[in-house]
C-alpha cells in the first residue's frame, strides 16, 4: 500500500551515506538522485522506497513527533546489522535489537537528522 516515504534533511551530501549503508545492507540501491533528493529502493518494484529531501518550502527540515519509518529484514541477524549500521555511521540508538513481545524483533535508532527509524522482523 504504501509507495515510499520520505524524511527531511537539512545536509543531504551529510546524510546519504547513512542511508547508502542502510540500503546497501537491505540489497538496494539510489534509484534517484537529484540536487535536494534522493530515494533509495528499487525502480518499477512493488516494495515501499524511502526518500531524503530537503524541504521544498526551503524553511529548515524537522522531526515529526510520533513519526517512524520501519525497514523490514529479512532476519534477526540483519536487525541486528542494521542497527550496527546506522549506529556506525552517525546515527544514535533509540533502543538496542530484541524481542519486543512475542512475535516482533526490532532496533530503533534516529538518523543524522533526528529522524527515527527501527529495523524490524515479524517472528510469529
Amino acid at each position: 500500500m504504501i509507495g515510499y516515504v520520505t524524511l527531511g534533511t537539512n545536509d543531504l551530501a551529510r546524510a546519504a551515506p547513512f542511508y547508502d549503508a542502510l540500503a546497501a545492507e537491505l540489497g538496494v540501491g539510489r534509484m534517484m538522485d537529484y540536487d535536494g533528493f534522493i530515494a533509495w529502493g528499487i525502480p518499477g518494484d512493488a516494495a515501499a522506497g524511502i526518500g531524503l529531501t530537503k524541504p521544498h518550502d526551503g524553511n529548515p527540515a524537522t522531526v515529526g513527533n510520533g513519526v517512524m519509518v520501519a525497514l523490514q529484514a529479512k532476519d534477526r541477524e540483519q536487525v541486528d546489522r542494521l542497527h550496527a549500521i546506522a549506529l556506525a555511521h552517525g546515527g544514535t540508538c533509540e533502543g538496542p535489537p530484541g524481542p519486543r513481545g512475542d512475535s516482533f524483533y526490532a532496533g530503533y535508532f534516529r538518523d543524522l537528522d533526528g529522524n527515527k527509524l527501527n529495523a524490524f522482523l515479524m517472528t510469529g
